[in-house]
């Protein structure tokens, strides 16, 4: 069949306060609230924030009831993502045919409808407790049946889409997902890096990314390599108890004002490995932005034969050492900051060590 998967649709994360957390997003990311579900719209068993900024969507969901099964995957996985939902031309076209190719059912399709509209949707699972879920818009004006409008605006720090999605995996079960997202969605090999990319004089990874064809869909899906200390990897597995989204990479077309702006906001980084700038320009020649607000932001630069990125990473967004965000800009480049590798790990690494888990 042509392309099965159109765009990621929102993501959705389980939290133990939504409401504090959708606070969180508007005042440190600049997002604008734009939808709610809750007790009031009719919905006494959870409650949902639906937040917006450019073409990211994310919804933040909490349980009311300690009889919910949200309160085990929170208990398990604490704050996190369990839904990347999708957004397709045919849901029951591309339910069937992920479930031809071996996907476990979690929702069969079906249309839910208000006085916007309706929408198809089905959903199935994936690594660990992560979900997605199929979206077919068929001309729905709101964002989902069930949510009604709920505008705060947001100061906006200028991000525009979601750029790529990372998964942890355990060791050795990388090239089966791989396999899986190929049979099940259609997403083909995209780039692989192995542990000798990605390494360390402690610890390494292995990493592959998945893509659609128009590669607007990409998964990059790692799993950690033997080295001499616990990689990254597996501590993230070891805190979220099993394979789980690692990172949202968030596109801006200004870096610079945007990290300026997370900055200001208060949102925290990590720290770029002392020395990173002295070579870094001849390794990646002559770039648009000034490469002395770069450094003084502590964003980092990689470049490819497409041309160059400029990214930089938050610390864990929650007290757990698990998710995080990456904000990213391409100047034409389509990798994923190979040359900034060993620098973030060395980082990574020192965050480890203060947590006791390197």
């Amino acid at each position: 069949m042509s392309q099965i998967v159109d765009k990621v649709h929102h993501v959705e994360l389980v939290v133990g306060n939504a409401k504090q957390a959708a606070y969180y997003y508007r005042k440190a990311f600049g997002f604008g609230q734009v939808a709610y579900r809750g007790p009031e719209t009719g919905d006494r068993e959870r409650v949902s924030y639906v937040l917006r900024q450019g073409d990211i969507w994310l919804v933040l969901t909490t349980p009311l009831h300690h009889l919910d099964p949200l309160n085990i995957w929170l208990t398990l996985h604490g704050d996190g993502v369990r839904d990347i939902a999708l957004e397709v031309a045919d849901v029951d076209a591309a339910f069937s045919h992920a479930v031809a190719g071996g996907a476990v059912p979690k929702a069969e399709p079906a249309t839910r409808k208000d006085d916007m509209g309706e929408v198809r949707t089905a959903a199935i699972a994936t690594y660990g407790e992560v979900i997605h879920t199929f979206v077919q818009r068929m001309d729905y004006k709101g964002f989902l049946p069930g949510f009604r409008p709920s505008e705060v605006p947001g100061a906006g720090a200028g991000l525009t889409f979601i750029d790529h999605i990372v998964g942890n995996v355990e060791d050795r079960q990388m090239d089966r997902w791989v396999d899986w997202y190929d049979r099940t969605l259609g997403l083909d090999r995209f780039v692989s890096y192995d542990d000798k990319d990605i390494s360390t004089e402690f610890t390494a990874l292995r990493s592959t990314v998945v893509a659609s064809a128009d590669r607007v869909v990409k998964f990059p899906l790692n799993e950690p390599a033997a080295g001499r200390r616990k990689s990254q990897i597996q501590e993230y597995i070891d805190a979220n108890v099993t394979a789980g989204v690692q990172h949202i990479a968030l596109a801006s077309r200004d870096i610079i004002a945007t990290i300026a702006t997370l900055r200001a906001n208060g949102v925290e980084f990590l720290a770029v490995p002392r020395g990173y700038y002295d070579n870094l320009w001849q390794r990646v020649g002559e770039v648009q932005e000034d490469p002395g607000r770069l450094s003084e932001l502590g964003i980092l630069v990689d470049r490819d034969d497409k041309g160059y990125l400029l990214q930089l990473f938050t610390r864990p967004v929650q007290d757990r050492p698990t998710l995080f965000i990456e904000i990213i800009q391409r100047r034409g480049s389509n990798s994923f900051g190979k040359g900034n590798f060993k620098a973030l790990f060395e980082t990574i690494e020192q965050e480890q060590a203060h947590r006791g888990n390197l």
